[in-house]
């Protein structure tokens, strides 16, 4: 073969190859166009956030998506522009949506580990992939996005991919758009931005989440001298005012991101929000019962506790809440470290209360004839196949209720439970807020039953304060960020007195901390709770009270493991002390703002828990963050109008809130059926009960809660009359709503 039919078949060769390789680009890029998701752009992120505010008024957090309004082509903010162009692509004005120089120099400086100060893709690019990209990392996304870049140079002006690009970018903190940034960090509108503000808006776009000012304020800093740096190489300002915008930086008007294990009481407040308005697509303002100094001390206080005796005695968690009177949540532990783990201990473990709930059997018992004298014999006994043993195996014959309550004796506990029946004592703790399922068996007497600490310590508080129920709650009020109309406040609420012997109970928990198991709980004041321990310690409590504050103490371990011998009076009322004595010195610590009154109308003075007839009162000055519950109230009135549907059984009307009368509602989809049944009708509500805002509900001749029972959409209560019943019985038969198979 000559040398020049070898060089021809080489040739040829070649020829074939680059066209194979021609052949494949072009195909390739024939995918990537027809793939092109032109007529379906990313869907933007829900517009619904929200700022939480303490008790004080003071925002300490903020959850949720924050968009500003659209900056508009031909109003851009100057300042901004020239920051966003100079650290984003400089020659964004010169280039057709690809820059190849700046793509090189870019690739440059990360060779060289120059300190870079732009980024290798257009701000068309970025757009594209913003816009109508997934996050994939592929060449065929790469190639999508210069040839969309392309595409919208084509169609759109600057001015235009500039608006689109400020408008949609992500600048951290749950800001999406230039102008909820400059809202959300300094309270101001983006055209108003300084040249140190926009420079650091602009910085963030690198790495949002990172340098948001409210998380990492040095970082955030020194990439604003970087965005300075770029403006005067580009000529957009000169080197003196760069120096002034460095002189004076930017000041948030934010907090700073919320102390991680507050977000125990966030996610509570959070879901009541939900629960109160449902979610609308508008920025709220939610004032909330939290108080940050009883916060800091909890945490710190079981942490100590935690990290001291605790890692001795085999104790991995903890959980504390604390409520005013009228059952405003104060502050909330819901576990050691919420960075580690977000269930909250607090409000949603289950767990066996042990002796802690004999507090549901003695009230019970004084309420059937029985009073803190009356004698007992502790002795063994057996009931069916049970046979209940006191704590140290030990019986001491003839003690009176005082005694055995001081002492958490179980024979005691479990005799006064068969003699008033244990379907009393399960009513009992239903009426204080225990929502937990609590069969009806012997041993429920001491605790067999789980419940959570949150539903514990709101029983405790019903009974600190005399009250038929309590209804805890962390939101005070919400209102829009933007518009005017408050949509919703709680309500004032007065103290309904149950018909049970309470006096005689007060005398059994305070006996419990004078001279009973709860000794290590005791203060220099009025006080009163009651320990609880389950077997081989794997659950240890204590829930107290003093005229302020009343307080719910859990340890134990996640897995259940047990304990070193830790007891309710032990480490939990350990903790429990050393709150109280911290919190009873913030309650009474003079010139703190008072809490925000309602905007309904004037608020009634704070009182202090009702007293019961015992020796040695300590005043104490009234407390400024906590807000007890009034003790009157005129009654109900009629309502009528449009309501708004928060569960089945629930609706606000007028801004009041109307519980159906005997109905037990459900939450999810038939909240939504419920609201297409009234279909903007009237509703027409009679009371049924003084002050427990029971109403009757009409719809036209309906009776509404005869109808949400008839669809399967609620449950009649264990109270309800016969008409109710026999609904409940048709939806049953029939297979409707949540009956269905």
């Amino acid at each position: 073969m000559s040398i020049f039919e070898a060089f021809r078949r080489a040739m040829l060769g070649l020829a074939l190859i680059g066209g194979l390789g021609i052949l494949i680009v072009a195909i390739f890029l024939g995918y990537c166009a027809y793939t092109l998701p032109l007529t379906h752009p990313v869907a933007e992120q829900s517009s619904a956030a929200i700022v939480f505010a303490t008790a004080t008024g003071e925002p300490f957090a903020g959850r949720g998506v924050y968009r500003g309004d659209k900056l508009a082509a031909d109003h851009l903010p100057a300042n901004l522009v020239q920051a966003v162009v100079a650290i984003e692509d400089r020659r964004f004005f010169e280039h057709d949506g690809i820059d190849p120089r700046g793509m090189l120099r870019a690739a440059w400086r990360n060779i060289s580990g120059h300190r870079g100060t732009e980024g290798g893709s257009t701000i068309t690019q970025q757009l594209a992939r913003l816009a109508y990209l997934s996050p994939e990392r592929s060449l065929r996304r790469k190639v999508q996005e210069m040839m969309l870049a392309l595409w919208l140079e084509s169609r759109l002006s600057k001015q235009e991919i500039l608006a689109r690009y400020l408008n949609a970018a992500y600048f951290g903190a749950g800001a999406f758009g230039a102008d909820a940034a400059a809202k959300r960090y300094f309270d101001k509108k983006a055209a108003d931005l300084n040249v140190a503000e926009a420079a650091m808006i602009a910085g963030l776009i690198r790495a949002p989440s990172y340098l948001a000012p409210s998380r990492n304020p040095q970082a955030a800093s020194r990439r604003m001298d970087l965005v300075l740096q770029a403006m005067v190489e580009t000529g957009a300002i000169d080197k003196p005012r760069a120096e002034k915008a460095r002189a004076h930086p930017p000041q948030l008007s934010m907090p700073p991101d919320p102390e991680p294990d507050d977000n125990y009481f966030l996610d509570t407040a959070e879901v009541e929000v939900k629960r109160l308005i449902g979610a609308p697509s508008l920025d709220l303002m939610v004032t909330t019962t939290f108080d940050p100094r009883l916060q800091d001390a909890a945490d710190q206080i079981v942490r100590n506790w935690l990290e001291g005796e605790g890692t001795q005695r085999h104790v991995g968690q903890a959980a504390l809440i604390a409520m005013a009177p009228d059952g405003a949540i104060l502050a909330m532990v819901g576990g050691r470290d919420y960075g580690e783990s977000q269930f909250n201990r607090a409000t949603q473990a289950h767990r066996q209360p042990g002796s802690l709930f004999k507090i549901f059997v003695y009230l019970t018992a004084l309420s059937n004839g029985f009073n803190p004298d009356s004698v007992m014999v502790d002795q063994p006994v057996e009931i069916g196949d049970w046979q209940p043993k006191n704590y140290d195996g030990e019986y001491r014959g003839r003690v009176t209720l005082r005694t055995a309550f001081a002492q958490s004796l179980n024979s005691v506990a479990a005799q006064l439970a068969q003699a008033v029946g244990i379907d009393r004592v399960v009513a009992m703790a239903k009426s204080l807020g225990v929502q937990s399922e609590l069969p009806a068996v012997p041993s429920l007497a001491l605790g067999s039953a789980e419940v959570t600490l949150f539903e514990m310590t709101r029983a405790a508080d019903a009974i600190a304060t005399n009250s038929k129920s309590i209804d805890a709650y962390t939101v005070r009020s919400i209102k829009s960020q933007t518009a005017a109309p408050l949509l919703y406040t709680r309500p004032e609420t007065s103290t309904e007195r149950p018909d049970w012997n309470w006096a005689a109970m007060m005398h059994l928990l305070e006996a419990v901390v004078t001279d009973g198991t709860g000794r290590a709980a005791r203060v220099d004041r009025r006080s009163g709770g009651k320990t609880g321990t389950t077997d081989e310690y794997r659950d240890a409590w204590f829930v107290g009270f003093t005229s302020d504050i009343v307080v719910g103490v859990w340890v134990g371990n996640d897995d259940n493991s047990p304990m070193d011998k830790v007891a309710g009076g032990e480490i939990p009322a350990k903790i429990w002390h050393d709150f109280v004595i911290e919190a009873e010195k913030i309650i009474a610590k003079p010139n703190v703002p008072p809490p925000e009154q309602p905007l309904t109308g004037s608020a009634k003075p704070p009182a202090p828990m009702p007293s019961a007839p015992v020796a040695e009162e300590r005043s104490a000055p009234p407390p400024t963050v906590v807000k007890p519950a009034a003790l009157t109230e005129t009654a109900p009135q009629s309502l009528r109008g449009v309501p708004r549907v928060i569960d089945t059984a629930t609706l606000v009307l007028n801004g009041a809130t109307v519980h159906l009368s005997d109905i037990e509602g459900e939450a999810g989809h038939e909240v939504q059926d419920l609201t297409r049944y009234i279909g903007g009708r009237e509703v027409a509500c009679q009371p049924v009960e003084r002050n427990g805002g029971q109403y009757r509900c009409k719809l036209g001749q309906y009776d509404l809660g005869e109808a949400v029972l008839l669809n399967g959409a609620g449950r009649a209560a264990a109270s309800a009359p016969e008409r109710l019943r026999e609904a409940e019985a048709k939806a049953r038969t029939a297979g409707r709503g949540i009956w269905a198979q």
